[in-house]
């Protein structure tokens, strides 16, 4: 097992390298940079104008004058060498110090509604598929469709509606007005946790009617297979049956999901994010691409690349536990 995880720890490196040079390059893409950019809203904003040798002499500090393999480099260099990220143009600071900022809340909301997703999931498609047919199989799969249907942001939407016309209280943002900014403390952690349900569940929703879907269709094969009826001949009680056996089965697809579930909770919270006025990344990386403010928007995929390899790894250690014969096959 220990040497399993080792291989794919070490598969993951040579990944990152390459995902590292997509972004870069992708990022580089579009016309203009991000000096010529900022320089333009000074103009438009302030009155300022700058002269071409005052655009060169920037360019050359930050080194948009140097080809682009060379820029790569040097970025990712520091990135590894330094943990610097380089100048967030949009921001005026350091990408790291913005990212640090945003990504932890990110993170904080993907894992909870990650967890939502799994809690509820997981017990909703074992009851859908041991009582195939019966009114809950029918009353989940319905909400099931529902969720799968309805986009997130329109969930949030609704719920804000219902906040504001029945509760007269606005349910946006992940903190109080007095806990806006200022320094964490129990107080601040606590009302945190009291306004993680509604993005918790928005986001969730999705991918826990998927996954109930997909819980309820791996069981309903196991369930049917002739080792339950010798399972049952020798008298096990159905629940024992039921866990020891179907269950494990079943959850091999249902475990490989989470290598997509991760990273596909923090893309998707992006445009909740904008509609519940969360503090967490996808706005400001919305911002950062508008904005051609290549270090800051390259740094969050950088991290958005690292989880999608986190949740892989994850999901195959999972998998791994689940039926030994894939560490040996994998």
């Amino acid at each position: 097992m220990i040497k399993y995880i080792v291989r794919r720890l070490l598969y993951a490196i040579p990944v990152m390298f390459v995902i590292s040079i997509v972004i870069f390059v992708t990022i580089h893409l579009p016309p203009g940079d991000p000096i010529t950019k900022m320089m333009e809203g000074m103009r438009m904003q302030q009155g300022v104008t700058f002269s071409q040798g005052d655009i060169e002499a920037l360019e050359a500090r930050y080194g948009f004058n140097q080809p682009l393999p060379v820029q790569y480099v040097k970025w990712i260099g520091n990135i590894v060498l330094h943990g610097d990220f380089g100048y967030s143009f949009s921001k005026h600071e350091q990408s790291e110090a913005v990212i640090s900022d945003y990504l932890g809340l990110t993170i904080i909301v993907s894992l909870a509604s990650l967890v939502f997703t799994w809690v509820v999931a997981l017990p909703v498609g074992i009851l859908s598929a041991v009582r195939q047919y019966s009114l809950a199989d029918y009353f989940f799969s319905f909400v099931g469709l529902i969720g799968l249907a309805t986009p997130s942001f329109l969930m949030a939407l609704i719920f804000l509606y219902l906040g504001l016309s029945i509760g007269h209280v606005s349910l946006t943002g992940l903190f109080s007005t007095e806990f806006q900014n200022a320094p964490w403390s129990l107080a601040r952690v606590i009302d945190l946790l009291k306004h993680l349900p509604l993005p918790m569940v928005v986001i969730g929703t999705g991918g826990t009617a998927g996954l109930i879907r997909i819980m309820r269709a791996n069981l309903l094969d196991e369930l049917h297979k002739p080792y339950m009826d010798t399972a049952r001949a020798k008298g096990l009680p159905e629940w024992r049956v039921l866990i020891k056996y179907p269950l494990r089965h079943a959850m091999n697809p249902f475990v490989s999901g989470f290598a997509y579930i991760l990273p596909g909770l923090v893309a998707g919270e992006a445009i909740v994010a904008y509609v519940l006025n969360l503090q967490t990344e996808g706005p400001i990386l919305l911002n950062a691409l508008l904005n051609l403010d290549v270090f800051l928007a390259a740094g969050f995929l950088l991290f958005l690349s690292l989880l999608t390899i986190i949740g892989t790894l994850v999901s195959d250690i999972l998998l791994a536990w689940l039926d030994p014969r894939i560490r040996y096959e994998g």
